[in-house]
Order: structure tokens, then C-alpha cells, then sequence
């Protein structure tokens, strides 16, 4: 670590900065974590500090997670306190999206990456595809279903979230949405969605980590860096109001296509992994 150029340590030191506030305004305006920008920026930090392969990707997945979580939470609270988050259906969601976290997290340690990669390409090119196409023409009803299907689609996003080491924002987005609840509700919705995922999350990787403290770098809690951590979720909790405020600033229709672009950049970044 010592040995690190000072010049390239102040371009990582921009990238966290930069990552930490586009993660902030993400989740205020989608309701999403920003896990699709933290990580990138973590795991090219980590390579140069010299973290080894084996634990690299881990860390960046569990660092996100603890990152995402005060920046949802004041999302959520930003959102709740302009009468945007209709709480009951968090409270359906809570038990189930937390199983789902969980056997995510299990299936993640046994699965190679591609699956999920190719997993985020696909479901985020339907989404973004929904948002930009056919804003109105894509819908199953004009209201929420039932508690079963309620509860079993909780457990996908859950399980989702897992896999991908992410919010779940984006997938609660498409569901709420393709039963009629206005994207400014769902984005709501989608905030108080991250804050599960990313709580639980992050203390699956705190467990699963705790094995490997030889080979992760000082000041790491499990599978998350606690310099990681420090450096950026302040800079995006901050930031997340900023974006709860331009989301209500926004018509409901450019709200729709502005998150529409974002998935599909994220896609298209993902889809080069692949290849």
C-alpha cells in the first residue's frame, strides 16, 4: 500500500468521491443502491492496494451492501416525508425479501459469476426496455395482487438483490410499476427495499468473511472494508436527499425515461463483461 503512486492514489480518491455521489443521487432519484457504480470503483481500488482475486470481488460485493444501507435509509426517509412510500406494502415485503437475502447469499458462494452477471443484463434490459417503450402498455393490473403473490414476489427481489449484490430497487421498480403504483411511489417503495437488502446482506458478508482475514487487507470486517465504507457512504448519504428532491422535481414520465436510460447503460456495462 505504501508503495502506490501518490498520483494514482488521488484518481482513486476522486473515483470514490465521484462513485460516492452519483451513488447518493441514484438512490434518491431511483430508489436504487448504486451498487452498479460502487463496485467497479471498489474493485479497481482494491486491485491496486493489491487484494488478492480470490477475496477481491467479495469484498467490493459485501463493502457495497454496508455502503448502500445509510444511503437508503435516508432515501427512504427523504421519500417518506414527502408522502411518496405507501408503507404497507413494505410491510408484506419485509419477511419474505429477507429469506430471499438469505438463500441469495447461499446460492452466491456456489454459482460462477457469469450467471449473475448475465442474470443483471437480462432483467435490467426488460426493465429499461418498460420504462422507455411502453410506459402505459406494459401492465398485469390496475392494483397490487394478493398476499401469496405479494409475498412470493418479496422473496424474488430478496433473492435477486442477493445474487447480484445490489438494492433490489430496480426489480421492485418493474413489479410495483407493472400493476399501475406511479413511479414516484414505487421509487419510494424501492428506497425502504434497499434498506433490507443491504442490512442483511451486509452482515452475510461480515459472516461469510470472517474465515478469510489473512487474505483481506487491514481493517476489514469480513467481506467488507471498513476504509471503504468510511471513505464513501458519507458522500452518498448526503447526496441522497439531493436526488429524492430532483425526483419530485421531475414529471412522472421523464422520471420514467431517465431511470430507463440509467438501467440501460448499466446493462450494456455488464453485457461487455460477458464477452
Amino acid at each position: 500500500m505504501l508503495g502506490v503512486p501518490l498520483t494514482e492514489l488521488l484518481w482513486l480518491v476522486g473515483a470514490i468521491v465521484l462513485g460516492g455521489a452519483a451513488t447518493g443521487l441514484l438512490a434518491g432519484i431511483f430508489g436504487v443502491g448504486g451498487g452498479a457504480i460502487i463496485v467497479p470503483v471498489l474493485y479497481e481500488i482494491f486491485r491496486v492496494l493489491g487484494v488478492p482475486e480470490a477475496v477481491r470481488m467479495q469484498l467490493c460485493v459485501g463493502t457495497s451492501l454496508a455502503i448502500i444501507a445509510p444511503t437508503s435509509i435516508r432515501s427512504f426517509f427523504a421519500h417518506r416525508a414527502k408522502g411518496g412510500v405507501p408503507v404497507e406494502v413494505l410491510r408484506i415485503w419485509a419477511a419474505p425479501i429477507v429469506m430471499g437475502v438469505v438463500v441469495g447469499g447461499v446460492i452466491a458462494g456456489l454459482a460462477p459469476g457469469w450467471v449473475f452477471k448475465l442474470a443483471f443484463v437480462l432483467i435490467t434490459g426488460l426493465i429499461a426496455a418498460k420504462m422507455l417503450f411502453a410506459p402505459e402498455t406494459w401492465l398485469l393490473g390496475d392494483h397490487l395482487p394478493g398476499p401469496a403473490l405479494m409475498v412470493g414476489s418479496g422473496f424474488v427481489i430478496g433473492l435477486y438483490a442477493a445474487l447480484i449484490g445490489v438494492g433490489g430497487g430496480a426489480v421492485s421498480n418493474l413489479f410495483l410499476t407493472l400493476y399501475g403504483v406511479s413511479i414516484r411511489a414505487s421509487v419510494g417503495i424501492s428506497a425502504g427495499v434497499g434498506v433490507l437488502v443491504s442490512l442483511v446482506g451486509t452482515l452475510g458478508y461480515v459472516l461469510a468473511g470472517l474465515p478469510y482475514r489473512a487474505q483481506l487487507p487491514p481493517l476489514s470486517l469480513g467481506f467488507v472494508s471498513v476504509v471503504g465504507l468510511v471513505l464513501m457512504a458519507p458522500i452518498s448519504t448526503l447526496c441522497a436527499p439531493l436526488g429524492a428532491r430532483l425526483a419530485h422535481s421531475l414529471s412522472p414520465r421523464r422520471l420514467e425515461i431517465a431511470f430507463g436510460v440509467f438501467l440501460m447503460l448499466v446493462s450494456l456495462r455488464f453485457s461487455i463483461d460477458l464477452f
